[in-house]
């Protein structure tokens, strides 16, 4: 049996795709998909919403792709798959970027701007791109519903986490702890791993950096080192020698 492939000359992918496109619309074939299992078992989908202040990008395209792999499949198992979409509307790079379009600070609002003017800027800005967005859904083959998406900014939105949150609280299932996370000054908050990547967050400097000795103790050391056991130093590499004075301890592994 040949193994090559025989390319069909007719084949015309970009037409073929636009085609069924063009028929799932116009037999509203994704609305069928959930009306008919009218009563069956439920899947539940919410979309990980998207931020429409910015532009999608092809990894967009790779993970609604995977998303609806999982729903058509459980949608064929007999399913109904209602697939809500959303838009998430919160985040310091729309309220950054907002303000560089203004030409303010966080300290101008409530004087030189109100709070209302500055709210409905960024309601503005962060659905920017909505329409490239529905777009590539369309294009992309990508089956949710669009026409009643949730919106993080919507207080029926907010008020159902705050419940949510309450309702864990209630449950004994949060918990108070402590961790280490990167903070803005400027901001006035803690920042995501998201907003670190954002452009201009880091920047290759030149630094100054300390490399300490710190003594070992010998009784601590092992007898085969005899008198050289009086000579033994630990080095450490540091960016921030500012900390040494208050160093408590030093750990080394093998």
């Amino acid at each position: 049996m040949s193994k090559n492939f025989k390319e069909y000359k007719g084949l015309d992918l970009p037409k073929l795709a636009e085609e069924v496109l063009n028929f799932w619309k116009e037999e509203n074939i994704f609305e069928q998909s959930i009306s008919i299992r009218e009563g069956a078992e439920p899947f539940v989908f919410f979309e990980g919403p998207p931020s429409a202040n910015g532009l999608p990008g092809i990894h967009h395209v790779m993970a609604r792709a995977i998303k609806d792999i999982f729903c058509r499949y459980k949608t064929q198992k007999g399913f109904k798959v209602d697939r809500k979409a959303g838009w998430d509307t919160h985040g310091l790079p729309i309220e950054l970027g907002v303000e560089k379009e203004l030409g303010i600070t966080k300290e101008d609002i409530g004087t030189k701007i109100s709070v209302e003017e500055y709210n409905a800027a960024c309601k503005k800005a962060v659905m920017r791109y909505t329409d490239v967005w529905n777009n590539l859904t369309e294009r992309a083959g990508y089956w949710v519903d669009m026409e009643d998406p949730y919106v993080t900014y919507e207080p029926k939105y907010m008020e159902t986490v705050w419940w949510l949150l309450k309702e864990i609280y209630n449950k004994d299932l949060i918990y108070k702890g402590y961790t280490i996370q990167p903070y803005s000054p400027k901001a006035g908050t803690g920042l995501s791993s998201h907003e670190l990547n954002q452009p201009g967050t880091y920047q290759d400097i030149t630094d100054t950096t300390v490399v300490a000795q710190f003594k070992a103790m010998a009784e601590t050391l092992p007898d085969f080192l005899g008198e050289e056991s009086n000579n033994i130093w630990f080095l450490a590499w540091t960016t921030t020698p500012w900390t040494l004075p208050s160093n408590t301890a030093l750990t080394v592994g093998p």
